[in-house]
């Protein structure tokens, strides 16, 4: 049976757009264009996830997610904004939700986690605020990074960098999502930035440790796990 989601976004280029594409991977996509009905459709219980804009006409996006928490309903959320300071953020988090994105976003990054919200299933789902790979662990909450116990300061770039390679632990990350998912590029613009910020953190969080968790790949990209 195929997975509904629910997309509440006020916008119809970015609607068109989410909702082809998800529609491409198999999903039964339903569109609200403002919170009214966003916040109708959503009350029904019967979506496996809910891509939520923040930024909506008549009820806005965090209204809407308050009254679907306020009325008991778990279904996994992912807000979208173009507001992504720390503090939206964990406004967001705190608020509910169980995921946030900032816009402009990549289509491969909103799938990819839409997909792990619809595998934890409706029910019960924790919201996720701690990522992990091995002794290495990320609060985004706190915006906190420790490894092995000891505190890693990071840069915000450094942060949001180390943050998607988390979500992408032990797989294989190329140059392209990397541009796309940390620094909104959609195009490579021919510099050597990537390779300066991995440098940068591959020290803060490998020297000094047991094992390395950063590695490159040659040809292919950049992978954070245990192995190379």
């Amino acid at each position: 049976m195929a997975q509904k989601i629910l997309l509440i976004e006020d916008d119809d280029a970015t609607a068109e757009f989410v909702a082809k594409g998800l529609g491409e991977e198999g999903f039964v996509v339903d569109r609200a264009a403002n919170g009214r009905d966003g916040l109708f459709h959503a009350t029904d219980g019967s979506y496996d996830c809910i891509v939520l804009d923040r930024m909506l006409p008549g009820i806005d996006g965090m209204a809407v997610l308050a009254a679907v928490r306020g009325a008991g309903i778990e279904t996994p959320v992912i807000v979208l904004s173009a507001l992504g300071s720390p503090e939206d953020r964990v406004k967001g988090l705190t608020n509910g939700s169980d995921d946030y994105l900032v816009k402009p976003f990549a289509f491969a990054e909103l799938l990819a986690r839409i997909r792990l919200l619809v595998r934890r299933g409706r029910a019960g789902a924790a919201v996720e605020t701690v990522l992990r790979c091995d002794d290495l662990e990320m609060d985004l909450l706190a915006r906190r990074v420790r490894r092995a116990g000891r505190t890693i300061e990071l840069q915000p770039r450094e942060f949001r960098l180390l943050e998607f390679m988390l979500r992408h632990a032990e797989q294989v990350v190329t140059r392209t999502m990397l541009l796309e998912g940390v620094w909104d590029y959609h195009f490579d613009p021919g510099t050597n930035v990537i390779d300066v910020h991995l440098s940068r953190l591959r020290k803060k969080v490998d020297e000094g440790f047991a094992h390395p968790l950063l590695h490159t790949v040659r040809g292919s990209g950049y992978r954070l796990g245990v192995h190379p």
